[in-house]
């Protein structure tokens, strides 16, 4: 059986994308955690398998795999008869990585602002200072031009990019987002493969 190694207290957005893949794919596998707090993602053995010393890690047999864009593509590379979690055509694939790779880079000032525990409800939003609020602009400009005029998935079909795009709009209100936006956040947030993600704090 395959195990996804997260952060214990499953806020990485990582580590959801990676958890998101392996659910929608239907793979059967371990959730194991790692208290990042408490140093556990520097331990020898885990150390020496994730290389890199970060979650999320996929463990494969004896194969060991960190960084979630690279199980992303194992995972569609090696179990090519599950569900795609990228786009089928070779076009919408590389604009998929484009704006993975974007989104995982960009738009620092916003994601400073607003972590994942003001997502999940763990803190307040507080009003954006001038650099979040230009991040925020550019976030929402480029949403509003890959987002499909009826809201639904970026490629036509639903990609794991779609969870990552609204977990990074979920740092804006609703009040702070277009009404399309909004909503389209809204629905991927409900998507069965993020709630069980989101279940898993409630633990």
């Amino acid at each position: 059986m395959l195990k996804l190694y997260v952060d214990h207290t499953f806020l990485s957005p990582y580590a959801l994308a990676a958890f998101v893949s392996l659910t929608e794919k239907g793979l059967p596998f371990e959730l194991l955690t790692r208290d990042l707090d408490g140093g556990e993602q520097f331990e020898p053995a885990y150390r020496r398998q994730s290389l890199t010393a970060r979650v999320p890690m996929l463990a494969d047999g004896d194969f060991y795999l960190s960084e979630s864009t690279a199980i992303i593509e194992y995972l569609e590379e090696a179990y090519p008869d599950t569900a795609r979690v990228l786009p089928g055509n070779v076009q919408q694939r590389a604009r998929a990585r484009q704006l993975q790779a974007w989104l995982r880079s960009d738009l620092m000032p916003l994601r400073n602002e607003r972590s994942t525990e003001v997502v999940y409800g763990l803190q307040p939003a507080q009003p954006l200072g001038e650099a979040a609020r230009k991040a925020a602009d550019k976030l929402i400009a480029v949403a509003e031009a890959v987002v499909p005029a009826d809201g639904g998935h970026l490629f036509g079909e639903w990609s794991v990019i779609d969870t990552e795009l609204a977990l990074l709009l979920k740092r804006l209100t609703r009040e702070e987002l277009p009404a399309r936006l909004a909503d389209y956040a809204e629905r991927q947030w409900q998507r069965p493969s993020f709630a069980a993600w989101r279940a898993h704090q409630l633990r």
